[in-house]
C-alpha cells in the first residue's frame, strides 16, 4: 500500500457476461477464481489470472419487482459460493426467495423461502459451511429461525418440519458470515423495537438432526446493541475476533470507526445486552466494507480522510496504509484480492 495508485489495475469483464449482477469468491482456492452472476442469470467461473471464463449454470430465480426499497435498499440478486466451488446460491437480498444450485450439474437442489417478516430490512440470511465432510448451507426459514440443509441433496439437517416450532425470541436474522475455521457464524440481525444486535453462535457444536434452530446452540454470544443500526459492515479478523463498524449505541450518534470483540469471552456491560462479548479495542476511521487477512483490518470507504482502501492494526487502531481512490466491495481471502466493479471492467488490487 503506497501513496500512489498502489498497483490497482483494470480487468475487462469477460465476453458473454454482460453486466455483472454479483460476484462471489471461491475462498478455498488460492488462485483469484470467482463465481460471476450476470444480469441475464448466467453463472460462470472466472479465473482472473488466466483470463478464462466458463459458464457453468444459470439461475431460474425470479425477481421480486413489486417491492418498495427500504431505507434505500432495493431488492436485488446476490451470489454466494461454497468454498470448494461445487455449489452456488442466488438469493434476493431484502426479499424472500432464493435457490441453491449444484454447479456440477447445473440443477437447483434447494428452493429457499425465508417466509417473510420484515425481510426487506436485511440481506437474505445465508452462508455455506463444511460439516461432516460435506457442504451445508445455513439459511433463514422464518423471520426468527435459521436451519441447516445439505447443499447437494437439499435435505434438512436440523430436524423434521413438524417438530420445528417457531422460536419464541424476536431476533430478525440478517447477513451471515462464517468464521475462517468454519466453526462459527456471525449474524447481523436485529430485535424489536429496532435494535441491531450482532450475534455469534457455534455451528460446529450443533448436533446433526437437532430440532432447535442452530443459533440456539451452545456458544451463542451477543456482541453489542445499537438502536436503529444494523445491516452494517463487519468481518471476522480470525476465528475469535470480530470487527464491527460504527462507534456509538444509537444511529443518531454513530461515528465512523471499528469495534473489535473477543467472541470467546463475555461479561462486558452493554446498554442493550448484558454480559456482551468483551470489547478489545475501538478506534475512529474505518468505513465502507470491512475485510481481513487474519491479521489486518481493511476498510473500503472514505472516512478519516483516507480516500480509499485502508489497512488498520485491529489491536491498536493504527492506520497501516492506503490505496487511494480504490473502493472495493469484494474480497477473495484465498488470493488476497480486492475487487471494485466498474461497469464493463473490474478494478483489482492484491495485497
Amino acid at each position: 500500500m503506497t501513496g500512489g495508485e498502489g498497483g490497482v489495475r483494470e480487468v475487462p469483464v469477460p465476453a458473454g457476461v454482460g453486466e455483472i449482477a454479483s460476484l462471489a469468491p471461491l475462498s478455498g482456492d488460492r488462485r483469484p477464481v470467482w463465481l460471476v452472476l450476470g444480469a441475464d442469470g448466467t453463472i460462470g467461473r472466472w479465473d482472473m489470472a488466466a483470463g478464462v471464463f466458463e459458464p457453468v449454470a444459470a439461475t431460474s430465480l425470479a425477481t421480486e419487482p413489486d417491492r418498495e426499497p427500504w431505507a434505500g435498499h432495493r431488492c436485488r440478486p446476490r451470489l454466494h459460493a461454497s468454498g470448494d466451488g461445487m455449489f452456488a446460491a442466488v438469493v434476493n437480498d431484502y426479499g424472500r426467495y432464493g435457490e441453491v444450485i449444484d454447479l456440477r450439474t447445473g440443477l437447483a437442489t434447494l428452493a429457499l423461502d425465508n417466509q417473510g417478516g420484515h425481510e426487506e430490512t436485511v440481506p437474505f440470511s445465508l452462508a455455506f459451511a463444511r460439516r461432516g465432510g460435506r457442504d451445508v448451507v445455513v439459511h433463514r426459514t422464518d423471520r426468527n429461525r435459521l436451519d441447516v440443509s445439505d447443499a447437494r441433496t437439499g435435505a434438512l439437517l436440523t430436524g423434521p418440519a413438524d417438530e420445528r416450532a417457531r422460536p419464541e425470541h424476536d431476533y430478525f436474522h440478517g447477513a451471515l458470515r462464517t468464521s475462517p475455521d468454519g466453526g462459527r457464524v456471525l449474524d447481523d440481525g436485529w430485535v424489536w423495537h429496532p435494535v441491531g444486535i450482532p450475534t455469534v453462535w457455534d455451528l460446529a457444536g450443533l448436533p446433526e438432526g437437532a430440532v432447535r434452530e442452530p443459533e440456539g446452540s451452545p456458544g451463542r454470544v451477543r456482541l453489542c446493541g445499537r438502536a436503529y443500526y444494523w445491516d452494517q459492515p463487519m468481518t471476522w479478523i480470525d476465528s475469535i475476533r470480530v470487527a464491527v463498524a460504527g462507534l456509538g449505541d444509537d444511529e443518531e450518534v454513530m461515528r465512523p470507526g471499528a469495534r473489535i470483540f473477543d467472541t470467546t469471552r463475555t461479561g462486558q456491560d452493554d446498554p442493550w445486552c448484558p454480559t456482551a462479548a468483551v470489547e478489545l479495542a475501538s478506534f475512529e476511521g474505518p468505513s465502507g466494507q470491512f475485510f481481513s487477512d487474519g491479521t489486518r483490518l481493511f476498510s473500503g470507504g472514505d472516512a478519516g480522510g483516507t480516500g480509499g482502501l485502508s489497512a488498520w492494526d485491529p489491536g491498536t487502531g493504527r492506520l497501516l496504509g492506503v490505496v487511494p481512490g480504490f473502493f472495493p466491495t469484494q474480497h477473495h481471502p484465498g488470493a488476497m484480492q480486492f475487487v471494485e466493479i466498474a461497469g464493463d471492467a473490474v478494478r483489482v488490487w492484491t495485497a
